[in-house]
Formats: structure tokens, sequence, C-alpha cells
């Protein structure tokens, strides 16, 4: 039977466990705006009522809590002690932290500044249409560069614990081909992370 839109359960795991070690600092609490570059994707997560959120960090989890302390409620803080692993046991601690609550999951960057609103509507529509279909992930493509969120049918979670390393979901993205929906985009800034101080100063300079 298939599941009406409000039954379906969406989720958000937010990357944020890096090490900067491009930006020789903390880039997610680096100010953009008056507001820290993590404070972006946080806050589209909670203003499209995904739940739950959760927001995987390392060394730096005790700066971020403090600094995302107003969405404290909303938000789940998971610790990951395997960083220098790569990013596949950050997947996997979100992974396993939503698996149980969601029939979908949205995976944020925790450095991407100017995803809109309208990305994460248009993935969540675009999985209430195509679900039944057998779609089953979403990705958003900015000025023709795939990028992030990423939307992931809950089957799909048992192959995120088979990653290693430094790799992400492009491996379960390459191994369903089929049953991947890109959604264009033609604002290519919207796709816009910041890993290196020269990109920093891009961002703050409005370049």
């Amino acid at each position: 039977m298939e599941k009406r839109k409000s039954m379906y359960k969406i989720g958000a795991i937010i990357l944020a466990a890096g090490l900067s070690k491009r930006m020789g600092k903390p880039k997610l609490l680096l100010p953009f705006n008056e507001l820290p570059l993590i404070y972006y994707p946080v806050s589209l997560a909670v203003q499209n009522e995904l739940k739950p959120i959760v927001l995987v960090t390392g060394q730096y989890m005790n700066d971020l809590e403090n600094t995302l302390g107003q969405f404290n409620k909303q938000v789940t803080f998971a610790y990951n002690d395997k960083t220098d692993t790569g990013i596949s046991s950050s997947l996997k601690i979100g992974i396993n932290t939503v698996k149980s609550h969601v029939d979908a999951v949205l995976v944020f960057l925790g450095d991407q500044p100017f995803v809109p609103t309208e990305v994460v509507h248009k993935i969540i529509q675009e999985y209430h249409i195509s679900q039944h279909k057998g779609i089953r992930i979403i990705r958003p493509r900015y000025g023709g560069q795939e990028g992030h969120p990423i939307l992931f049918d809950s089957c799909l979670f048992h192959e995120f614990q088979l990653l290693q390393g430094d790799i992400g979901g492009k491996e379960i993205i390459k191994a369903n081909k089929k049953y991947v929906k890109l959604i264009d985009f033609p604002n290519k800034v919207w796709g816009t992370d910041i890993d290196t101080p020269e990109e920093y100063d891009a961002l703050i300079k409005g370049v």
C-alpha cells in the first residue's frame, strides 16, 4: 500500500565532524553575515521540520553545542570519535541514529551557507511523487554540478554500513544509478562549500 504524503518521516544528518585541515581552524564556527557557517544548514533543517535532526560532530562538539544553543531542543548531537578514519564513520553514526525513526533522510554538509529552502522543498516534493516509482535517491544539481543535500530512502541505509574510509554516499549513488533522480537548479552558487582560507575570504568579500 502506498504511503500518504503526511505519513512520510524525513530526517536530517548534518556532517560537522571534519577536522578542517585545509582551513587550519574550525571552519564551521567562522562567521558569515554575523552567523557561524554551521548555523545555515541547521536552521534550514529546522525550518523544514525535518525530524530527527542529527548533527554529527567531532573534536569541536562542545563549541558547536554552545554556538547552536538556540537549536538544542531540535537537534541531536552525535559524537564521532573516529573522525580520522574519514567521512564514512560520520555517515554511519548519523544513519544509525535516525534509522528507526524515518522513511528517508537528507544528508547536509555543514559548510554550505547558500542552500535555500526551495531546494529542500523540491527534494521532499519529488520524494512524495517518485518514491512509489522506485526512486530511492534524490540529489540537487546546481548549474550542472551535483551537490547536497541528498535524500536517501531508508531501504538503502544498510549500504552505509559497508562504507570505509573517506568515501561518502557517492558509492551508494553509483551502485543505485537507476534509482537516482536529479533536480536541476540554475544557481551554481547555492552549491558552494567552504574548505580553504581562500574560499572563505572569497565568501566574505562576496566574490
